[in-house]
């Protein structure tokens, strides 16, 4: 008897004490392109979440720079297991949708479907899964010299859409793309590709949905 309830008490104590999972899912914004992985944002988040007294073992990140939700969703089949469950799951794709010039209605069909199995792969139903929005490229120097600076007026239909689906499916949808807009203009806060963010760009836009995410993570 005595074998037994140790046994059951190192199993409770394995239980309470086993770091939590996270699943970051994306394209060059969730890798941060050109920069070392540790200084991501969902890197970033993991490190922040530990002074919350949350224990997360480094994310799982299935994302690379230039994708389209098409190839996330190739990405997601080849890598995952059937089986495969995290605490936590995050979502942020499309600009390379926009960028490409793809019909918006075929990014709507594919992110809804990027949606659903987010949810399937959540240990926590909806309230393990959050969408990050599409930041506002079209403010930087890269943008300029493209001719892309109207970007925003099509990334609104696309941040639209994600929100609106992910309040039918009740995930919570973080909007970071005014704080974008404020920060890609400034060198100071861009890698040399004069586009992609730099890690303390990436810190700002947890800085906006922080509180929120923390209070999600209390309820689960």
């Amino acid at each position: 008897m005595k074998k037994f309830l140790f046994l059951l008490s190192v199993f409770i104590l394995s239980n309470t004490m086993a770091q939590k999972t996270y699943l970051a899912l994306g394209d060059s914004y969730t890798i941060g392109e050109g920069l070392n992985i540790e200084k991501s944002w969902p890197y970033q988040l993991v490190s922040l979440l530990e002074n919350e007294s949350f224990d997360f073992k480094n994310p799982m990140i299935i994302a690379q720079t230039g994708w389209r939700t098409d190839e996330l969703n190739r990405a997601m089949r080849k890598q995952l297991d059937k089986d495969d469950k995290f605490d936590l799951v995050s979502l942020l794709i499309g600009v390379n949708n926009q960028y490409q010039g793809k019909p918006l209605n075929k990014y709507k069909r594919e992110f809804k479907k990027l949606l659903k199995k987010a949810l399937s792969l959540s240990k926590n139903d909806n309230a393990g899964v959050f969408v990050v929005s599409i930041p506002d490229y079209g403010v930087t120097p890269f943008a300029e010299e493209k001719n892309k600076t109207k970007a925003i007026e099509e990334l609104l239909k696309y941040n639209a859409y994600a929100k609106q689906i992910c309040n039918t499916y009740q995930v919570a949808f973080y909007d970071i793309t005014t704080r974008s807009a404020e920060l890609g203009k400034s060198k100071d806060m861009l890698i040399e590709d004069k586009l992609h963010p730099n890690a303390k760009q990436y810190r700002s836009w947890i800085d906006v949905f922080f509180p929120q995410l923390v209070k999600q993570l209390n309820l689960m």
